[in-house]
């Protein structure tokens, strides 16, 4: 594959973003800086980052209660995310989100979802508007290996497959469903072989290697423009910390195991790729990443310099007001 030294930067900065993102978020939330729980994606980089390298203004994509790498993929806001985890007024969604529910629709992002599984449905029908309007727009919904034996992932899969819709079905499989193994909660080899049930293309991913996931991205983002219908990637990772921020997980996995893993950490080996084939320098990497981590700085700062919310807005873009003429009430 040939990069452009422009994609080659996107692709680093976009990984070490998310990165330095969820490494900063699991300090403050240790600090209780932050609202709730953190579930963060670090070391899950290369996924969002790789398919999101794909796709453009039009795109839509949904996510998980692990989304936070998916919002920085499709271009969120870094300060604005942080600003909305932390629960001040400046945030994504008026600080009433949270970590679990942080959406942009100006950047086609459907939003993070804390019910497992829900993603899918949304970008299904991002598809179907994409393809009743000719808009030639993809749909990706992501979704972890614990969603992948939900009913309304099946459900939305047969239907897309039914009307060739343009959408990719991104399955994170980071081999546990909190502390639940997937060779204990998930029958098969690979989830990628569920495809075969629905007639679509079924591909096994590298979820560690960013070229691998972009690769395999950009024949499913090809088809899925060509009308050619859906493709479900299964992307084999893997996340460093527990299932969210108070979680050890060493108390259900080993030690050895996530050595293994770290040693196929997709950013220190894009580095190495990229320097040993002379497509970026030492001094390159290093220039993003000092850029990086100020930026993630200046994010972590505004949140915390930001106001909550006015008593006033308890109650504003929580219900739906419907009138009477639309109910049918007098």
């Amino acid at each position: 594959m040939q990069f452009s030294r422009e994609k080659l930067h996107w692709l680093y900065e976009t990984m070490y973003r998310i990165r330095r993102f969820e490494e900063r978020l699991l300090e403050e939330t240790v600090k209780g800086n932050a609202m709730g729980v953190a579930h963060t994606s670090d070391g899950e980089e290369a996924g969002p980052t790789g398919i999101c390298a794909h796709l453009d203004a039009r795109d839509w994509i949904a996510s998980t209660h692990r989304g936070h790498g998916h919002c920085i993929a499709k271009g969120v806001d870094t300060k604005r995310m942080m600003a909305e985890i932390f629960g001040r007024y400046t945030g994504m969604c008026k600080g009433k989100g949270g970590s679990m529910h942080i959406a942009d629709f100006s950047k086609g992002m459907l939003g993070a979802n804390g019910i497992v599984g829900a993603s899918v449905p949304l970008a299904v029908g991002a598809a179907l508007a994409a393809q009743y309007n000719g808009s030639k727009a993809v749909g990706v919904a992501f979704f972890g290996d614990g969603a992948t034996s939900q009913g309304v992932v099946h459900e939305s899969m047969n239907l897309a497959a039914i009307w060739r819709l343009p959408v990719i079905f991104a399955c994170e499989n980071n081999h546990y469903a909190e502390s639940t193994p997937v060779e204990y909660a998930v029958a098969g080899t690979d989830i990628a072989d569920r495809a075969a049930g629905y007639g679509i293309p079924g591909v096994v991913v590298d979820g560690m290697d960013v070229f691998a996931v972009f690769e395999a991205a950009g024949e499913a983002v090809r088809r899925a423009r060509a009308g050619e219908g859906p493709t479900l990637l299964e992307l084999k990772t893997y996340r460093y910390h527990g299932h969210y921020h108070a979680d050890d997980p060493l108390k259900y996995r080993l030690k050895e195991e996530e050595d293994l893993w770290r040693k196929r950490d997709p950013i220190p080996n894009f580095e190495q790729r990229v320097t040993q084939q002379k497509q970026m320098t030492a001094a390159e990497l290093a220039a993003i990443r000092k850029a990086i981590d100020a930026e993630i700085e200046g994010a972590v700062k505004f949140a915390l310099e930001s106001p909550l919310p006015p008593v006033e807005e308890l109650y504003t873009d929580v219900y739906v007001s419907y009138s009477n003429s639309v109910v049918g009430l007098r």
